[in-house]
């Protein structure tokens, strides 16, 4: 790993900051006397980032370089937790903080996961995008348990915005002396150009896959533990064999997969994982408590090197295109938002077993998709 990949990994890991949001709006309604969906509020504002920033970002990154739109990504996230390192902010200031943060952790998505190529040797893109995404979760692990530790008192919640403060400002200096050789395209595309790339087969259906994948990851983990208990486990049990044994499952796949991938293809790993998330979810509807443990292992590691091999394969196909690609597919992290609610309505209206449904035909879609892939360059 050449000394150019580290500021990029340190990037993956800045990312995960935002994960914290989460616990944190609990606390946050505390103070501010907050109904639940006020509260909720927070960590939505990350989605809508995505949604809405996403593909302008990739726009930018074709005329600024990847490497300045990490700096600028860092500056916004700078300034997104300096407000409450400073002040007690109003609620509605502490939102507008939170949607810098969240817009600065979307181009931080969009500029960093093509520029892992830019920086990694030949062959090993895929290897390191993986491994990007384990820090990535480590971030995510880390903010929480520091939310967790810090977030204590009416006003405790405060005491992690330094701490992220501190390290953003610390990424930001390490990519600021960081060079790199960015693969661009010669002529800044538009955002009718950009958009155009839905229509190739080859980038709308990945784009797709990467929706579908995100929004069965954010359904699965948020159903879990209802159907566990639905199956027999305590309310206890559930909540650890469910959601806990799943982002474990997702931190070790992804650790085992940044190695996996120095001797297998990408086509074979994306393969392999979409074959695991089918099994893991057939498991899982089968309602036996025995096979309902092993389902989420399954797909623990099924799902977990989904977006690295994905992505890896698409820009593979247009390297010099790969901002824009980035973009599209960061946007399609919004899939977040959509399947999760579709799986609640079937819950209401079906039941549990059939909302599991929705993640195993996508990732029925995922499979298809890994055997019609190929890792050759396609012209864009």
């Amino acid at each position: 790993m050449k000394l150019r990949v580290p500021p990029i990994l340190f990037c993956f890991f800045v990312m995960g900051f935002v994960d914290a949001l989460g616990p944190l709006a609990t606390t946050i309604q505390k103070q501010y006397q907050l109904s639940g969906f006020m509260a909720a509020l927070l960590p939505a504002f990350a989605f809508v980032a995505f949604a809405a920033f996403s593909v302008p970002g990739g726009l930018l990154a074709t005329r600024i370089g990847k490497r300045n739109l990490l700096l600028v990504a860092l500056a916004l996230n700078a300034a997104g937790v300096l407000v409450p390192t400073v002040a007690v902010p109003g609620y509605a200031l502490l939102l507008a903080a939170v949607f810098v943060l969240g817009v600065g952790t979307t181009l931080l998505q969009v500029a960093g996961n093509p520029i892992m190529r830019d920086v990694s040797a030949e062959g090993r893109f895929a290897s390191n995008l993986s491994f990007a995404q384990f820090v990535k979760g480590a971030g995510s692990v880390a903010s929480t348990a520091l939310v967790t530790r810090l977030a204590l008192g009416e006003t405790g919640w405060r005491r992690v915005f330094p701490v992220f403060l501190a390290l953003t400002l610390a990424c930001l200096l390490t990519v600021l002396l960081l060079k790199v050789k960015e693969t661009r395209i010669a002529e800044p595309p538009s955002m009718r150009s950009s958009l155009s790339l839905l229509g190739r087969p080859d980038f709308g259906l990945a784009v797709l896959g990467i929706f579908l994948y995100v929004g069965a990851e954010v359904g699965l983990s948020t159903w879990l533990k209802p159907h566990l208990k639905g199956v027999g486990f305590e309310d206890g049990p559930s909540g650890f064999m469910g959601p806990t044994l799943f982002f474990a499952g997702l931190t070790a796949g992804r650790l085992l997969g940044g190695a996996m991938l120095r001797v297998l293809s990408p086509r074979s790993l994306f393969r392999i994982s979409s074959g695991l998330g089918i099994i893991g979810l057939l498991m899982l509807l089968a309602g036996i408590p025995q096979l309902a443990i092993a389902g989420v292992v399954c797909c623990g590691l099924g799902f977990a090197n989904i977006w690295p091999v994905l992505f890896s394969l698409t820009v593979e196909k247009a390297p010099e295109r790969s901002a824009e690609l980035s973009g599209l597919m960061c946007m399609a992290i919004f899939g977040g938002a959509i399947l999760p609610p579709v799986m609640g309505w079937l819950v209401d209206t079906a039941g549990l077993r059939i909302a599991f449904i929705v993640p195993l035909l996508s990732f029925g879609y995922l499979m298809v998709l890994s055997l019609t892939r190929d890792g050759g360059r396609q012209d864009a």
